[in-house]
């Protein structure tokens, strides 16, 4: 399965044509969050991917309320926040928002820790774990060297171990990837990237 994964378009104009098209060749296209800026306009952010022509699975990043995405999103699209999807043969989990909570009490979509893993309980045997936020301590790391990441979501990874973590948020890691036992864990940024995963079933 050719999946097309991306996360952080905060209304990026050029990164979303970029995207629509890239998504000609993919079986499945994940967004990992963050459409938009400051929870303002989301409709006019998603239609800057008016033309995904793929099935589209999206989590909320911290920039826009679950509630928001799923009037939103797509017809077609699924958006998951705390479950378990089967979307092109794939097994999917995906939790969306801020982990932990932020300092941007004005608009950002936070989870704190305790509430976030009782979200991720549900995380079993899936092919892919999208998360808007990465784990702690991997692929976490701002340009100030403080790491902020989720310890929720590391501990779920370390119990389920899917072969794929996709997730965004820091976005001084966008691009970058690196290992959780057998899981492949990658900070996507907007450019959009390629991965080939065969089905686990």
């Amino acid at each position: 399965m050719k999946v097309l994964a991306f996360s952080d378009l905060h209304r990026a104009a050029p990164a979303a044509r970029k995207l629509v098209e890239m998504s000609r060749e993919a079986d499945l296209v994940i967004a990992a969050g963050d459409f938009t800026n400051h929870q303002i306009d989301l409709e006019g952010a998603l239609a800057l991917l008016d033309g995904i022509a793929a099935p589209l699975v999206m989590v909320p990043g911290n920039n826009e309320s679950e509630a928001d995405l799923r009037a939103l999103a797509p017809k077609d699209a699924v958006v998951l926040h705390g479950q378990a999807a089967e979307v092109a043969r794939l097994r999917l989990f995906g939790l969306g928002y801020a982990v932990p909570v932020t300092p941007f009490t004005d608009w950002s979509c936070d989870l704190s820790e305790e509430a976030a893993s009782e979200m991720l309980s549900g995380c079993g045997d899936v092919d892919i774990l999208i998360s808007h936020s990465p784990p702690k301590g991997v692929v976490d790391v701002t340009s100030k060297g403080v790491s902020l990441g989720s310890t929720a979501v590391l501990e779920a990874i370390m119990r389920a171990m899917p072969p794929l973590v996709v997730c965004g948020h820091i976005h001084d890691c966008w691009g970058q990837s690196a290992s959780v036992g057998d899981s492949r864990v990658v900070n996507l940024g907007p450019q959009g990237t390629w991965f080939d995963i065969a089905p686990k079933g």
